[in-house]
């Protein structure tokens, strides 16, 4: 199974994570980015597309800039980026060059990918980058983010790519062999070759943190993975180092941890709703709205409402819990949070006397109402 998803993956984001791309003193290897420009040059040989996301300009910038330790405050980590990112996209236009490939600079932020209109014109600048035969090189517009707009990680925002041009399959390379069973660190634990769903049991395995030039450990990988297996597509874990690593995923070797996707594929704009736009509050439902949701594919109704938080409008979106607290779906609402508050609870014929009026049936259509569950995993 493996084998074959990724034979037939065209379209591939690959992220590279700063522990890879440049040594302890933040200086970055020009050795590696000239291998992995010669193997995406390969793969591109072989009919397959690549986009890259790159960690690496504050780490760049921090070494140029003679700084023994990642900055704290935010203004410093600006100034590390704004320095970084040109030595950064010299490097990769430099080696992509010796491969007779053109590369193209994308910064983005958050907000970028949030409005829909700016949203579909990075897919359509990305898209337009590969039908030139352009390897896009994306990484966050870290001189110009702050914490409202950031999108957490890298590894974060490859997953958002990943979902943003709907690619076959997403490659985090990184300094660690893949999930482990056990702390990689403590000096134990078994690599989990595939995993076919990622319940709480692989979640709880995926612990550990970031390093002094990066910001995410395998806890922020695999919740970047978890977006991409969920919107029906494939995911891998591996070792950067490794010799030839990207030829040998691509090939279907055994290398690194494989995540088999959903059943089914998430069509573009219920991926935006998932995963691009954040949640402005949350509405609580009881059993029978959850399983009517989920198993029949309904839409949530008022009657099956128990509890709101947040001060959301009209067209927001919003987190669906169960009363248990577990996160089932998301949407965009009908109504506003005052209005759900009144109407919770009860049949549709009663919300014109309760409201005054009646804008829908439903609080979220299922035409607006993304699943968050197993998704056919």
């Amino acid at each position: 199974m493996r084998t074959q998803l990724i034979s037939k993956a065209r379209r591939i984001v690959v992220k590279v994570g700063s522990n890879i791309l440049s040594d302890e003193r933040g200086i970055l290897s020009e050795r590696f980015i000239a291998d992995l420009a010669r193997q995406v040059a390969s793969i591109r040989r072989g009919g397959k597309e690549a986009v890259i996301v790159t960690s690496g300009a504050i780490s760049a910038g921090m070494a140029r800039l003679g700084l023994p330790r990642r900055p704290r405050l935010l203004p410093g980590l600006q100034a590390a980026a704004a320095v970084g990112q040109g030595h950064l996209m010299h490097l990769y236009a430099a080696a992509f060059r010796g491969e007779g490939v053109e590369v193209g600079q994308i910064l983005l932020t958050a907000d970028d990918l949030k409005a829909r209109s700016r949203h579909l014109n990075a897919r359509n600048t990305i898209i337009a980058l590969l039908d030139s035969g352009v390897v896009p090189i994306i990484n966050e517009n870290d001189t110009v983010s702050t914490d409202e707009i950031k999108f957490g990680d890298n590894d974060c925002l490859s997953a958002l790519v990943a979902n943003l041009v709907a690619a076959d399959l997403l490659v985090i390379l990184t300094d660690a062999q893949g999930l482990m069973t056990e702390d990689p660190k403590k000096g134990g634990g078994e690599l989990i070759a595939e995993v076919a769903r990622i319940g709480p049991e692989i979640e709880a395995l995926a612990k550990g943190a970031g390093s002094d030039r990066g910001t995410g450990g395998m806890v922020s990988k695999l919740r970047a993975v978890k977006m991409v297996v969920f919107s029906g597509e494939s995911a891998v874990i591996a070792d950067g180092r490794e010799r030839d690593i990207l030829a040998r995923i691509v090939r279907g070797e055994a290398v690194g941890t494989f995540f088999h996707p959903a059943k089914e594929r998430m069509d573009g704009r219920k991926r935006w709703i998932a995963y691009f736009i954040k949640p402005k509050g949350k509405v609580v439902i009881d059993d029978g709205a959850v399983s009517a949701i989920l198993r029949k594919g309904t839409s949530l109704l008022p009657s099956g409402i128990r509890g709101v938080s947040g001060d959301f409008k009209k067209g927001d979106t919003v987190s669906v819990v169960s009363t248990a607290g577990r996160e089932v779906a998301r949407g965009l609402t009908n109504y506003s949070a005052s209005d759900l508050r009144l109407i919770g609870g009860r049949k549709t014929g009663e919300i014109k006397g309760i409201l005054g009026r009646k804008d829908y049936d439903e609080a979220v259509h299922r035409d607006n109402l993304v699943l968050l569950g197993d998704r056919g995993q």
